[in-house]
């Protein structure tokens, strides 16, 4: 089993566990969007500014990695053309059934983002990309990807994991870990990973995620850090994820 197949079992298995980000959204907040009342994270806390995201009606989205019935249905609800892309089979399953439930149409595609993507060039206008890249150890052609797919103009939206959650230990009181925690290489951090039913996860850098899309030819627009919400780092407000928004020349 490659290590794509390994997180999606993990992922699934934490979705029938009641993950937090694979909970669907309610019919209440469904019906809500619809009346215009919305709001999108793409990391723990903070949400993503409503002027990000541009004019949403009419437009073809393609939500990477974004499965679990939570912010395709509101793309849906606000008139989007939406596509979902991701790896777990419980995360599509959920966004099926809110589909079902609310009347909608949704493109779903089980897809592993370290591959091609199943995609015309430029055929969205925006791309929705929770974290996620943390669950593969080569970001940079998923950029590339994303701007071949995204339409000139077209818009990136995407949250990544800093590397600070990966060097501290499970009390993130002291730095136990090198840089880049790559557990295919190292076994010590492949058994730390296994001890907390963590998959398969890795590390990037600042220079692989925003100097990644900029290499695509991506044009960075905004950005914002958040923390993990909870635990010893964001007592200390040190900011463990990174929001970009990019644009496609």
């Amino acid at each position: 089993m490659n290590y794509q197949d390994i997180n999606a079992e993990t992922i699934d298995r934490w979705v029938k566990n009641g993950w937090e980000w694979g909970q669907p959204i309610s019919h209440e907040t469904y019906e809500k969007a619809k009346q215009g009342i919305w709001d999108m994270h793409l990391s723990p806390t903070k949400k993503v500014p409503h002027e990000w995201f541009g004019e949403i009606k009419g437009k073809k989205i393609l939500g990477l990695a974004s499965g679990g019935g939570q912010q395709m249905p509101i793309f849906a609800a606000l008139g989007a053309d939406c596509t979902v892309m991701d790896y777990s089979e419980e995360q599509l399953k959920n966004d099926r059934m809110v589909a079902e439930r609310e009347g909608y149409d949704i493109r779903i595609i089980r897809g592993d983002m370290t591959k091609r993507f199943p995609f015309e060039d430029e055929e969205f206008d925006l791309i929705f990309h929770p974290v996620s890249n943390c669950y593969v150890e080569e970001v940079k052609p998923i950029w590339k990807e994303c701007y071949r797919v995204l339409k000139h103009g077209g818009i990136l939206l995407a949250g990544t994991d800093h590397y600070v959650n990966y060097i501290v230990d499970d009390d993130e009181e002291r730095i136990i870990n090198h840089l880049p925690f790559n557990p295919l290489k190292d076994p010590e951090q492949m058994r730390q990973l296994q001890k907390d039913d963590g998959g398969v996860q890795f590390s990037h850098s600042l220079e692989e995620q925003i100097g990644g899309q900029l290499e695509a030819g991506f044009i960075l627009t905004n950005l914002f850090e958040d923390t993990n919400g909870e635990g010893r780092l964001a007592e200390l407000n040190i900011p463990s994820f990174l929001v970009m928004r990019s644009v496609k020349q």
